[in-house]
């Protein structure tokens, strides 16, 4: 990937005039309130203690909450011990083709103060299978041209759903405050972070977008050399005969640039201009097309799709802490 894929006065304010379906705010609508409606009759969100847990300073709970269909979606939550509530929290979406792993490898956010809920990804993770209900004989490895045919069946209806379910979850906790959650991801996950900022609306006190995948899908199909992406260009490659104007439409209904103009929670973005597999102009489309009042974003002139890698944390503490929505010792 060459350092920029625009020239940077281009890139800070490129912000492409794409038109959403017609009728993408009611698909959305009726797919929430199906969802919803599937919850109210599943099993309620259950939190399981990890006895077992090495951790001394956070309490760790192996988590199963009702998703899209009402289907278990698992997940870790983890709480600073001895901390008072109600907490801030953070919601945490995983990036592509990983899941929630071991709960010993998320202990940023809880030792910052925070509790945290960390989320499988259906079928990408070990512990959320996803039951997808029209098969397709025509996939191509990966997820992003599962269901291509009609978005109602796309796999991305379907992780999205839980995502914002995952808030709704995290909400009725005692331990946490329902005005401080904060949802945040890196890669796919930063897609999906911006994706439920622009569902799930007041629900979210603020959101921490970094390199995200799923945003002007179209152009990052186009120039992406890494990553997921190149499954489109390998699916339209394939059968040579689809016409790519419908598999864009259904990718279009779940595309950051749609959600981000629906988004009112402070975010703060982060880009690396040298990313093979998020190309910088996608991530400013939607950056640039976000609502919010207050949005900030961190580049990173040399960082690949890792980003800022170790030091974006630093940056997102402090960013929370200005923005009123810090935790732990020192939190005015």
């Amino acid at each position: 990937m060459p350092l920029l894929d625009l020239p940077w006065e281009a890139l800070r304010s490129y912000r492409p005039d794409v038109t959403p379906p017609e009728d993408f705010d009611r698909f959305w609508e009726e797919t929430l309130a199906e969802a919803r409606t599937a919850g109210e009759t599943a099993p309620p969100a259950e939190y399981r203690p990890l006895a077992d847990s090495p951790l001394r300073t956070v309490e760790a709970y192996d988590v199963r909450f009702p998703g899209w269909d009402g289907q278990p979606v698992a997940a870790w939550l983890l709480l600073p011990r001895g901390e008072p509530a109600p907490l801030p929290a953070v919601v945490t979406y995983i990036g592509y083709s990983g899941g929630r792993g071991l709960h010993t490898e998320h202990l940023l956010w809880s030792a910052a103060g925070y509790a945290h809920l960390v989320v499988d990804s259906r079928g990408q993770g070990h512990d959320t299978p996803d039951p997808d209900p029209v098969p397709s004989p025509q996939y191509v490895g990966g997820f992003m041209t599962r269901g291509i045919e009609d978005p109602r069946h796309h796999y991305y209806r379907r992780l999205m759903a839980d995502c914002v379910r995952a808030v709704d979850a995290l909400r009725v906790h005692p331990a946490v405050d329902p005005e401080r959650i904060v949802v945040q991801g890196a890669s796919q996950g930063g897609g999906l972070a911006l994706a439920v900022a622009g569902l799930a609306g007041e629900e979210v006190a603020a959101a921490l977008v970094d390199v995200p995948f799923l945003s002007h899908m179209r152009r990052g199909t186009e120039l992406a050399t890494a990553g997921p992406y190149p499954e489109i260009v390998h699916y339209l490659g394939v059968h040579r005969r689809v016409d790519p104007e419908p598999v864009f439409r259904t990718l279009s209904y779940f595309d950051g640039l749609h959600f981000a103009p629906r988004a009112a929670a402070p975010a703060l973005f982060s880009v690396g201009l040298m990313d093979p597999s998020c190309p910088p102009s996608t991530v400013f489309a939607a950056y640039n097309r976000y609502a919010g009042e207050r949005k900030d974003i961190t580049v990173w002139e040399f960082g690949d799709h890792g980003g800022g890698r170790g030091s974006q944390p630093e940056e997102q503490l402090r960013w929370l802490h200005e923005a009123g929505l810090g935790a732990g010792p020192g939190t005015d």
